[in-house]
């Protein structure tokens, strides 16, 4: 037998349904302040870095040029003289997304040292995008970057 309480009842449970449904489909909106960024002769534009809650941190620009068969601690020093740094491992995932085309399908330092394992630092692979962790005095690739925090 249908009952007005439970005619009630399936309204509110349909009611509850409705609400669930429109949070999940509500949008999110990402505005980044309208920058200019100025590219010296040789920078590529690699993309826009999030931050921690997803909000927007800053842009990250590749810089002209390459060392090759350099160490960790050189290729720091190396990047530093050109007014850059070594990209962090997401910076070389965004590299590797965007300008892919900018570098040698070879092993490129990042800025992060291994965890676990104090003689060693990250790179990135650029014919595959992996990223494993390397002894600091092995001689790899290395670019530099700059970032545009945004304020």
């Amino acid at each position: 037998m249908i009952t007005l309480e439970a005619i009630k009842a399936e309204h509110t449970k349909v009611a509850e349904m409705i609400a669930a449904f429109e949070k999940q489909a509500a949008t999110t909106e990402y505005r980044v302040a309208g920058t200019t960024i100025t590219l010296a002769f040789g920078e590529r534009y690699a993309g826009l870095i999030l931050g921690e809650n997803g909000e927007p941190d800053y842009h990250v620009v590749l810089l002209p040029g390459e060392a090759e068969d350099i160490t960790w601690e050189a290729a720091g020093a190396w990047a530093a003289e050109r007014g850059g740094l070594l990209p962090s491992r997401r910076e070389q995932s965004l590299l590797f997304a965007n300008l892919k085309s900018e570098f040698q399908s070879a092993y490129y330092w990042s800025s992060e040292q291994h965890e676990s394992n104090g003689g060693w630092a990250w790179y990135q692979y650029f014919n595959y995008g992996t990223q494993h962790g390397y002894g600091k005095s092995s001689k790899l690739r290395a670019r530099a970057v700059r970032r545009l925090v945004l304020q």
